[in-house]
This record gives structure tokens, sequence and C-alpha cells, in this order.
């Protein structure tokens, strides 16, 4: 627990796992100032040129140095679920579940938590808040580590539903897809009301043949825009789907 001013509180839960490298900060605060800014901070030793951000449907990659005017005007920037450092064997990731605000100074990486200004509202964030980061060290680069699925872990946890269902195999998903770089983001049903939605993206800009599994009938496949218009019919395999995908694609399929 951590008083952080006359008014304002902190309270924290730090998280190790015996099978994980990553450590997890659920925090709860009280937050009762204005004109302050909170951040944390985790000094590494990783010496790299550029940070990777997530950004919708990719990521963005930016200095880490302050050598032009430019680089200077980016002391604060915006990520989603991570921020990741690496050389080419080891790196570190900044994961978080709702604070998009982020710095990276040489080695130095930075969270914010709280911007309490006054514009246009006198008593911005002076409220209780409850949120959760996460430090992610590991080896290789980001890719290889699976920087990507570890954020998707923090901010989309697993929920359990027991029921009982006859003839059922021990393990069992409804949609599978074989690349790791492929994020499957939406299963929904169409606009329309006429089938089911799959809705993927390429996560680390590189062109891509996937294989996507579907453990449910279907009898066409069309590949649709993001309005879900249809363009096209996919190949399909039994209940595999093939699919490529340009570096940062957004793929719509739509099982009718």
């Amino acid at each position: 627990r951590y008083r952080l001013s006359a008014k304002s509180t902190l309270e924290q839960d730090m998280i190790f796992y015996a099978d994980s490298p990553e450590v997890v900060f659920e925090t709860r605060m009280d937050w009762q100032d204005d004109h302050r800014f909170l951040k944390a901070a985790f000094d590494t030793t990783i010496h790299t040129d550029y940070a990777s951000q997530e950004i919708q449907f990719g990521y963005i990659r930016r200095v880490t140095n302050r050598n032009t005017s430019v680089e200077k005007s980016k002391f604060e920037v915006s990520n989603h679920k991570y921020t990741d450092l690496s050389e080419t064997r080891y790196g570190a990731a900044v994961l978080n579940d709702c604070k998009y605000g982020h710095s990276v100074k040489d080695s130095n990486m930075a969270l914010t938590l709280i911007k309490s200004g006054i514009e246009p509202n006198p008593v911005t964030d002076q409220e209780e808040h409850d949120f959760t980061y996460a430090l992610y060290p590991h080896a290789e680069g980001w890719r290889s580590a699976g920087t990507v699925a570890e954020s998707y872990k923090l901010n989309q946890p697993l929920k359990v539903a027991l029921h009982a269902q006859k003839n059922q195999k021990e393990e069992y998903s409804f949609v599978t897809v074989d690349s790791s770089n492929v994020i499957l983001e939406t299963i929904k049903k169409a606009e329309e009301g006429n089938g089911t939605v799959l809705r993927m993206y390429e996560s680390e800009n590189s062109y891509t043949k996937a294989k996507v599994t579907v453990n449910a009938e279907f009898n066409k496949v069309y590949v649709c825009n993001l309005l879900e218009e249809e363009e096209k019919e996919a190949e399909v395999n039994g209940k595999e789907i093939s699919v490529v995908l340009k570096p940062y694609e957004v793929v719509t399929l739509k099982l009718v």
C-alpha cells in the first residue's frame, strides 16, 4: 500500500508465477489530486533504437532516443495493449488492460496511470480506479516471445464454463488458426442475421498463408469486407478454410 499524496492512495497486488516470467500488478487507486501526472516506470538494461508499440490491428516502431525536435515531441505516445523493447536475444514488454499513454527513453519504459488535468472537467480522474498492468521479460525478440498473445491474455482472461456435453472431446476449440501471428479478433453473428463472422488480422508485418479450422457445420464461406459485404468464396477443405493475409491485413470471413 502506498500513500501517493495527502489525498491519494494506491494498493497493489504484485503477482509472480511459478511457470511464467510475467509479473502482474493488480492495482486499486483512490485518486483525489489534480495537476498531477502518475507513471509506473521500468528501468531496463535493454539496448535498442526502437520500441514496438501496439496500435489497432498492428504495431508501430518508434525511436527510443531524443536526437531531433520530432523525437523530443514524442515524450508521451499512445499504445494499446503492449510496448516492447527487444534486443536480438532478450527483451521486455509492458502490458496493460486500459492505460494507453506510454513513454520510452533509451532503456526506460513508463506507463501513464493517471493524468489529472482540470479542463474541461475540473475533477478529472478524482475517483476510485481499478486496473492491471504487467512486466513481461522474455528471451529472443517480441515476435518469438509471443508478446501479442500475452497482451491478449491480460486483456481478455480465460473464462471457464462447465457443462456436460455428450461425446465431447477433452480438448475443444470452436475456431483455431495454425499461424501464431494471425490473431482471431472477433467471432460474432453476421449483421444481416444470417451466418457467423470471423474477423482476423496479421500482427507481425508478415505475408502469411494460414489454415482456419472451424468445429461447426457450415455450407459455404465468403471473404467479406469490413461491412460484411461478400467479395468472393473462400477455399474450403472439409472444416479447414485457407486464408492469405498480407502484412497487417484484416480479413473477414462469413460462414453460412
